[in-house]
């Protein structure tokens, strides 16, 4: 081949690491944005702890976290430190998972539900309560967390039985795992009013009301979830350019696909099973940073999580506030802010093609 060809092969070759359609995508763009989202992100959770369904002073909520004193005032403001911790964890950790979902699959639809991580919480749920009744507390969360990590393991199994996995089996697995198990689920809340009231109350997708123990267990999972997720930017990079070409250069995307699914269930599993599901977040997250920093997986995971926490830590503010002395659900208000943000990057993503 010339030396022409070869230029013009380059050329017309993808380069994840440099996706010319995303005009903010430079060398000085992309840690701005990540400066920006670690400013929002003090920002929200400066607002977190401020701002509660309970209207408190400033200069009260500064002196009940530098001297409590045992008062309701303390006690309130106190509540609200693990459920802003869960807000970071559970924002980040979603959109990671679905960064990588969507990243593994090569499916912008793609999110922890496509693993039938939700559903096989969900389904994992409903039988112990139907089972034992439990309907709260740690088994609960653990029941969950097994729940999830085996509807994933059915769902690779089958998406890769034969041969190697492929986006389009791990897909069509997914599907067919989340309808199996979502039938289940209708039919055992139907059948039993209890196991129903247990669900619907898990099913609301909620930060509120969380034991700290709960946030305890859950910083390890995340925290090294994420960096093995970051580990995974350069692989993820080279299976975005197809399956031929990154066989041709070396890499083993059967065992990146494995490792991100794994990674991506930890994630997703263990949030989902803590709090309920919530969804939108691991969908809409990774298209509204996408137009910012491009498709490179080594800084798409990074912005993902930073602006994966400040979307839910801002849409549990606003939960708390516009329906006082009641509250509206994160996952309520998550799909109505992320809603008109997925719209404009879709159609910003669609316009720069």
């Amino acid at each position: 081949m010339s030396v022409v060809g070869q230029e013009q092969g380059r050329a017309a070759r993808p380069d994840p690491a440099r996706p010319s359609s995303h005009r903010f995508a430079t060398a000085w763009g992309r840690p701005t944005v990540l400066l920006v989202g670690l400013g929002l992100l003090v920002l929200v959770v400066g607002l977190s702890i401020a701002i509660g369904s309970n209207p408190l002073p400033l200069s009260t909520v500064w002196s009940a976290l530098r001297a409590p004193d045992g008062s309701f005032e303390a006690a309130v403001v106190d509540s609200r430190l693990p459920r802003t911790q869960l807000g970071l964890l559970v924002g980040a950790a979603l959109a990671v998972s679905g960064c990588l979902i969507q990243g593994v699959t090569r499916n912008p639809l793609g999110d922890p539900g496509l693993l039938g991580i939700n559903t096989g919480a969900a389904a994992a749920v409903v039988t112990l309560a139907a089972v034992s009744g439990i309907s709260s507390g740690p088994i609960l969360t653990l029941v969950a967390v097994l729940g999830a990590f085996a509807a994933a393991l059915v769902v690779y199994g089958v998406g890769s039985a034969g041969r190697a996995s492929t986006p389009v089996r791990l897909v069509l697995a997914g599907a067919a795992v989340t309808a199996v198990t979502g039938a289940y689920i209708q039919a055992l809340t139907l059948i039993n009013p209890e196991v129903f009231a247990t669900y619907r109350y898990w099913a609301i997708g909620s930060i509120v009301g969380q034991h700290p123990s709960t946030v305890t267990l859950l910083w390890p999972f995340v925290l090294a979830g994420l960096v093995a997720a970051f580990l995974l930017g350069r692989p993820l990079n080279t299976l975005s350019m197809g399956e031929e070409t990154a066989v041709a250069l070396g890499a083993r995307t059967g065992r990146t696909r494995l490792a991100a699914a794994v990674v991506a269930t930890v994630l997703a599993g263990v949030t989902t099973a803590a709090v309920g599901p919530i969804g939108f977040v691991g969908l809409a997250v990774p298209h509204m940073v996408r137009p910012f920093v491009g498709s490179d997986h080594r800084w798409l995971l990074p912005a993902s999580a930073v602006y994966g926490a400040v979307l839910v830590l801002a849409a549990d503010v606003l939960g708390r506030v516009i329906a006082r002395p009641s509250e509206i659900a994160v996952g309520i208000v998550v799909a109505f802010i992320g809603a008109p943000f997925l719209y404009l990057a879709v159609r910003h993503s669609r316009s720069g093609l």
